[in-house]
């Protein structure tokens, strides 16, 4: 993800290099991948049985807590700019449908990702998406 915002620095899809935003930017990288990714994942298993879908479930919950706090008090996870995290973390945020998770108990994360699918280029992309054979 740092690598496609590096092609394209003028979209500021990343802070620069060697800043501590970076150094943020690789943090909530990692969380999402390893927190969030790898926490939801398993739940894609239909021959998960229902114990362990409600351990992951929870495992979730907790995660998700943790960017609820974060999202009461800024905008995107870097504060008030929009970065490659928030792209990752609105597609992973998207599976949860399919694991009848509600965002809505966490108002905050909720309104998060409303706010990330009215961008014009996520409408652009989730459109190229459904016309895709």
């Amino acid at each position: 993800m740092q690598y496609l915002a590096d092609l394209k620095p003028t979209a500021q899809l990343a802070p620069p290099q060697g800043s501590w935003q970076r150094v943020r930017l690789q943090e909530w990288l990692g969380f999402i991948s390893s927190e969030i990714h790898a926490g939801a994942a398993p739940l894609f298993n239909s021959a998960l049985p229902e114990a362990a879908r409600a351990i992951f479930r929870d495992k979730l919950a907790k995660r998700v807590t943790l960017l609820e706090t974060t999202l009461q008090r800024q905008a995107y996870l870097l504060g008030d700019k929009f970065s490659v995290a928030d792209a990752y973390l609105y597609t992973v945020l998207g599976w949860f449908k399919f694991f009848e998770i509600s965002l809505n108990q966490w108002p905050a994360v909720a309104a998060y990702e409303n706010r990330i699918a009215a961008r014009p280029s996520v409408q652009a992309a989730l459109r190229a998406e459904a016309e895709a054979p």
